[in-house]
């Protein structure tokens, strides 16, 4: 599927193989859908590289510690699997300023009430109004 270009992009994290498909994100941005893909920065680097108007956001954890200690409330990691990934999340971080918008997941909602306006502000782009909308609308004699 790599080598056939099925995935928009792609990455090895942790020892685990990791991709999204090209098909479905296509698919779903055709359809008008705004979509959230949780990856890592080289992933997300490589679709920056190929969708132009996307709009990428970094979401931070309040400091290392804690996400130290989000990752050890998940108990899902040995402590060497945590360190390992304490170690990605620091380069990870220095790319931050590859990134539109930088949300700090310090308090949840808070972090999701950002999320979801840094979406409606998007929406809301002049370049997403289309322009035989608003002339039909304002500038035609059905709009008067």
């Amino acid at each position: 599927m790599i080598e056939r270009g099925e995935f928009i992009e792609w990455a090895e994290v942790h020892g685990e193989l990791y991709g999204t498909s090209r098909a479905r994100l296509e698919a779903a941005l055709n359809a008008g859908n705004d979509i959230l893909l949780d990856i890592d920065t080289q992933g997300a680097l490589q679709i920056k590289k190929q969708i132009a108007d996307g709009v990428f956001i970094f979401i931070l954890p309040p400091s290392l510690a804690a996400l130290r200690a989000r990752l050890e409330r998940r108990m899902t990691d040995s402590p060497e699997g945590i360190e390992r990934r304490l170690q990605r999340a620091q380069v990870e971080i220095e790319t931050y300023g590859e990134y539109d918008y930088v949300i700090i997941n310090d308090i949840f909602e808070e972090a999701l009430g950002e999320l979801a306006s840094i979406c409606i502000a998007r929406r809301a782009r002049r370049q997403n109004v289309n322009p035989l909308w608003i002339r039909e609308r304002f500038f035609t004699q059905e709009g008067k």
